[in-house]
């Protein structure tokens, strides 16, 4: 078959696929699986293979990702219920003094949303935002904002959350130097998140009555949501579990890097810096520490933790199904072709991660899917490159940020923001899309110099 039919059957592809999501609003999974098939068949693969390629790339992709997001919703599930996203921002808030009440949620809410999923995230602080908001006189759009936008940052290119992910399994991307360089791109975006969001907060805006009314009737007995315990988790104790993952994680990148490979030291550390250890040992702590030593029973905290994977197993399914989009577009060669044609347009690599990743999450909404589809469609062309560990987990973070911005009317996540802060659509798309996309294209920046740099150091 002709490379330019395997491309027209690229694109139609994706384009079935965002007429499914955004014009029917079929199940993402369904739609998946459908248009992978479709593809398959469309481009030459024998029929009697079909269902065994989508088979093995659904199992591909969710040996690594069902482990990672199970377990990170479990870990954020019990910081949630336990109150400790509460605890966290009162602590944050007494840091910083009342006059810096937004940096100090932006800063607790940069480190709830490493285990926490994006919107069960911001949808626990609102509470906090509306009880700040009332405390200093504001509408909760000017705590809200920064908070959900670095909230959204996290989520696209930090793992355990699911996009990143699927997409360092699909590009082969290493889960260690993903999370260094996601929290180190994204620790100055907070700080430009909070004066982006402080100059568009400078005009006043009107929230809409619903919200409007169920602002003025919040009190203090309405801050969290909590099951009754003998006594909340101190503040340093949710740092404890947010860290501890994240520090075994980099001990076992960074250490494994400094010590003979093969050795037993670098095995050791290998195995200790595993993301699926490191997510299993946290997840052992906080069952003692945050639920049983603070009052549960062990079996109320079985149940919260059960309680996180409904919801996970959707998004665990939409990551498998996205894997075997990328699984077909590889083996019947759409992969290859598009990597020399990338070539032969003379973009480089990480230019064309972040505009595929920001055309899909414009054209469908979901960030995830976006990440998923576009590492799909780079993975041909990044195994092609030769392309070093850190290059390849810079690509994976140009895709995240390709992902995080252009959020609008097709995203779930703009209507959470929107509704909870009183904001309608005009007043969303001026205040949040501008938002996300301003520090989506800031991200990218940062991830494109480093890129060269490492490039130009042969790192």
């Amino acid at each position: 078959m002709s490379p330019l039919m395997l491309l027209l059957i690229a694109v139609a592809g994706v384009a079935l696929l965002l007429l499914g999501v955004i014009k029917f609003k079929m199940p993402a999974f369904i739609v998946l699986l459908l248009v992978s098939m479709l593809v398959a068949l469309a481009a030459g693969i024998p029929i009697q293979e079909v269902a065994g390629l989508v088979t093995t790339g659904m199992g591909g992709t969710l040996g690594t990702v069902a482990v990672l997001v199970g377990l990170g919703a479990m870990l954020g599930k019990v910081i949630e219920i336990s109150g400790g996203a509460q605890v966290l921002s009162t602590r944050f808030t007494a840091l910083f003094g009342p006059r810096r009440v937004i940096a100090a949620l932006t800063t607790a809410a940069f480190l709830l949303a490493v285990p926490v999923f994006f919107d069960v995230g911001f949808i626990v602080l609102v509470p906090i935002i509306y009880g700040f908001a009332k405390a200093l006189g504001v509408p909760p759009v000017k705590i809200g904002l920064p908070v959900g936008a670095i909230m959204l940052a996290i989520h696209v290119v930090v793992p355990p959350h699911p996009g990143v992910v699927g997409g360092a399994e699909i590009l082969g991307a290493d889960i260690g130097w993903a999370t260094i360089l996601g929290l180190a791109f994204c620790a100055p975006l907070g700080v430009l998140s909070y004066f982006v969001a402080k100059r568009i907060n400078r005009r006043e805006i009107t929230m809409l009555p619903e919200t409007a009314e169920q602002f003025e009737s919040f009190g203090a007995s309405g801050a969290g949501t909590t099951l009754a315990k003998t006594k909340a988790p101190t503040s340093s104790m949710v740092i404890s579990m947010i860290l501890l993952p994240i520090v075994m994680i980099m001990l076992g990148t960074v250490g494994g890097s400094l010590v003979p490979a093969e050795s037993t030291a670098a095995n050791i550390l290998g195995f200790v810096g595993s993301p699926a250890v490191a997510l299993l040992v946290t997840v052992l702590a906080a069952y003692y520490l945050l639920g049983v030593r603070s009052g549960w029973s062990s079996e109320q905290t079985g149940k919260v933790m059960d309680s996180a994977l409904a919801p996970a197993a959707i998004v665990i399914l939409v990551t498998g199904a996205g894997g075997v989009f990328g699984k077909v577009l590889t083996e019947s060669g759409i992969g290859t072709v598009l990597a020399q044609s990338l070539s032969s347009a003379g973009l480089p690599i990480i230019v064309m991660a972040f505009i595929l990743a920001a055309i899909l999450r414009a054209s469908q909404g979901s960030a995830t899917v976006a990440i998923i589809t576009t590492t799909g469609l780079l993975a041909a062309a990044v195994e092609a490159g030769g392309y070093s560990t850190v290059q390849t987990a810079l690509i994976l973070a140009a895709v995240g940020f390709g992902a995080f911005g252009l959020s609008h009317v097709n995203d779930s996540g703009f209507w959470i923001v929107t509704r909870f802060l009183g904001l309608s659509v005009a007043e969303g798309l001026r205040t949040w899309t501008v938002l996300t996309t301003v520090l989506g294209v800031a991200g990218f920046a940062l991830t494109a110099i480093t890129y060269a740099i490492i490039t130009a150091a042969g790192v």
